[in-house]
């Protein structure tokens, strides 16, 4: 067995380095197109595709082995990512205002300066959680294929695991 990793064959130490050195930076980046996406372009979206592909690339130089989300499952991370985003409707809705209003929390903060909070970034929060953990879930899916198709070409029958097999 090739430990879950896609195509087989031996690790690649250079994209072993590349990816250990670019992923953690790769995630901030997502992080900052998260928190920068209500002024400039980017957004919960943006951000979400940014840690997929650091994912996608954790799977390729690592395979299932190395986890999309260390200790936390794709399930786990829509249904947070799901909850958070209708919660911030539902909010809006008991506030008396539209749903997914946008609201706007703008205080002046003694050390910070002016602090300004909008109402859409637990959404954007929300579809960024969603995305990464579609994607999470694409590439464990992925895996999971590729292992069981190794696993049958390495047994056809079926038979190593079998007990009273002659």
């Amino acid at each position: 067995m090739t430990d879950g990793r896609p195509f087989g064959g031996d690790r690649s130490p250079v994209l072993d380095e590349s990816v250990r050195l670019v992923f953690h930076t790769v995630l901030v980046l997502s992080v900052y197109l998260l928190f920068a996406g209500h002024n400039a372009p980017g957004g919960g979206f943006s951000g979400g595709l940014v840690a997929g592909a650091a994912i996608v690339l954790r799977y390729l130089a690592g395979g299932r082995a190395a986890g999309a989300v260390p200790g936390v499952g794709h399930e786990v991370l829509l249904g947070v990512g799901m909850l958070i985003s209708t919660l911030t409707g539902v909010a809006a809705l008991v506030g008396g205002t539209g749903f997914l209003e946008a609201w706007v929390f703008d205080r002046e903060v003694a050390v910070l300066g002016t602090v300004k909070f909008t109402g859409t970034l637990p959404f954007d929060i929300g579809v960024y959680l969603v995305v990464i953990g579609l994607i999470a879930a694409i590439v464990d899916s992925l895996g999971r294929e590729a292992d069981t198709t190794e696993a049958d070409a390495l047994d056809p029958d079926g038979v190593a695991g079998r007990e009273g097999t002659a």
